[in-house]
């Protein structure tokens, strides 16, 4: 199935075949560029009452997959003297940039780290992260030296509360860069705040997850956090359904 016809698939609308009369199209280009200049006025103000007082500009070119972890590494050393949000910054014990294979066809993407993470310096680490190594190694049938974990965020926010918005927005330029470093197939969000934040979205995780979305070109799985799964094991079911969906699109065993 080509792209265009797996995204009409999965939407359940029919691709327009109307077209404009030629009269009309300098009109509706003008109301369209009108519109979009509208919607980026108003996520600047928004972003701007939301305390956010910067924005980075991530070069999205490509890297050789030998510099990969060069890159990486750069971005780690920024990371840990960055002080954009400077709450965090002073309550953090270490940021925790991100692990995992750099030239990764897979990336797991979370929200923040949680007290755990804060010590090691790791993600995933907790309960939550045992359990996303067993979706991993025993569901996925990989390692987790084959893929590459990180957060919305590199520090850990007080009491595990979920990251605000000024402060994902200070880290998205570090998060962009990642994955523009690493220049993975795939990404899986786990769990709503991070699926939210890396495709600009409102949706609840139950309409996200069950199909593939754009990021980049990369192609993103939603699915429940593992924490989430720990204290309602019936969500369980779902997210296996989510991986293995996952795993047929990249054709794993």
């Amino acid at each position: 199935m080509r792209r265009h016809d797996y995204c009409e698939a999965a939407s359940g609308t029919p691709r327009s075949t109307h077209h404009k009369q030629p009269y009309t199209t300098g009109m509706t280009t003008q109301n369209t560029h009108e519109s979009a200049a509208r919607a980026v006025t108003q996520r600047l103000q928004s972003l701007h009452r939301a305390g956010v007082t910067y924005l980075g500009k991530v070069k999205c070119e490509e890297i050789p997959s030998d510099q990969h972890s060069d890159a990486l590494a750069d971005i780690a050393r920024e990371v840990a003297a960055c002080t954009r949000c400077a709450a965090l910054a002073k309550s953090r014990t270490q940021t925790v940039f991100g692990a995992g294979n750099p030239n990764a066809r897979l990336v797991f993407c979370g929200e923040a780290p949680g007290a755990d993470e804060d010590r090691q310096g790791i993600p995933f680490v907790g309960r939550a992260g045992k359990l996303l190594t067993d979706i991993i190694q025993n569901g996925m049938k990989l390692q987790r030296e084959d893929i590459y974990i990180l957060n919305i965020l590199r520090c850990r926010p007080p009491g595990n509360r979920n990251p605000e918005p000024a402060e994902a927005a200070n880290c998205r330029e570090f998060l962009d860069r990642q994955l523009a470093a690493i220049q993975p197939e795939f990404i899986c969000c786990l769990g709503a705040v991070a699926a939210q934040n890396l495709l600009d979205t409102t949706l609840s995780i139950g309409k996200l997850r069950g199909r593939f979305h754009d990021y980049n070109g990369i192609k993103v799985l939603c699915t429940y956090h593992p924490a989430y799964l720990l204290r309602n094991p019936a969500a369980k079911k779902p997210t296996w359904e989510d991986i293995q969906l996952l795993m047929a699109e990249m054709e794993t065993p």
